[in-house]
């Protein structure tokens, strides 16, 4: 069925999970906002969608470090949208971080400061709405830190920290929000990694779990992608530190 009428924001448009989200709830029949650093990219991501679909696709200049412009973006936004999907991420990498403080700042700021923010002014909105869905991708790099990836997976724990707060204190608002967490995904981020077939999704197949979980009736908080994840980073977490030490995972 069409959803007529309903709008979605998609903070992250250029990157590769953005744009199939946003063409999954542009199929639908979504109207569709999309944000992004640089207008021009942006612009182009939303032409391609509007010619594929038809859908009304707009265009939003929003740098996700950009946090003393949080506030004027979400007073303008229109037309307040129903969901609200937030992509952004950062890999980095984690020697240059663990020696450039600004690399590793970048990292946290980019993963957790801004999207947090963002997604907590947009569901400020939505509760004085009383209705709205707010999505954010986290990580299963946040589930237990581990010396190859700690600063991107510390920063992802704060942001699965954050959702779950408001998620929480919004319970019963008539507001939803939702943490996915995709594990290994197959984009221009991972290029250059050796992926494990088994725990490596699409962009096209996280896309289609988003839109499952947050305009399904049913479906938990929070989602692992692919389900294997789940029993996998409970394992992870259950070991022993000194253990765990020793595995230099």
């Amino acid at each position: 069925m069409k959803a007529i009428g309903k709008t979605l924001l998609l903070i992250g448009g250029t990157s590769d999970i953005g744009r199939a989200t946003a063409l999954i709830y542009a199929e639908a029949g979504w109207n569709v906002l999309l944000t992004g650093r640089k207008r021009s990219a942006v612009q182009r991501e939303a032409d391609d969608i509007s010619a594929r679909t038809g859908a009304d696709v707009l265009v939003h200049e929003l740098d996700i470090l950009a946090t003393d412009r949080f506030e004027d973006f979400v007073g303008v936004v229109s037309p307040l949208p129903d969901t609200a999907v937030c992509v952004v991420g950062e890999l980095g990498e984690q020697s240059r971080a663990e020696q450039e403080l600004e690399h590793a700042a970048m990292i946290m700021r980019t993963n957790f400061e801004g999207p947090a923010l963002l997604l907590g002014l947009l569901a400020e909105r939505f509760a004085a709405r009383g209705s709205g869905t707010i999505v954010g991708i986290s990580s299963v790099a946040g589930d237990r830190g581990r010396a190859s990836n700690y600063v991107y997976g510390a920063a992802k724990a704060g942001l699965t920290a954050f959702l779950s707060g408001l998620r929480n204190r919004l319970s019963g608002s008539g507001v939803r929000v939702l943490t996915v967490k995709p594990g290994f995904v197959r984009t221009r981020m991972t290029n250059a990694m050796k992926l494990p077939p088994l725990l490596t999704a699409e962009p096209q197949e996280v896309a289609q779990k988003i839109f499952t979980v947050a305009e399904g009736s049913r479906g938990g908080d929070v989602v692992y992608v692919r389900r294997i994840w789940r029993p996998l980073m409970t394992v992870i977490r259950s070991i022993p530190e000194p253990i765990f030490k020793r595995l230099r995972l």
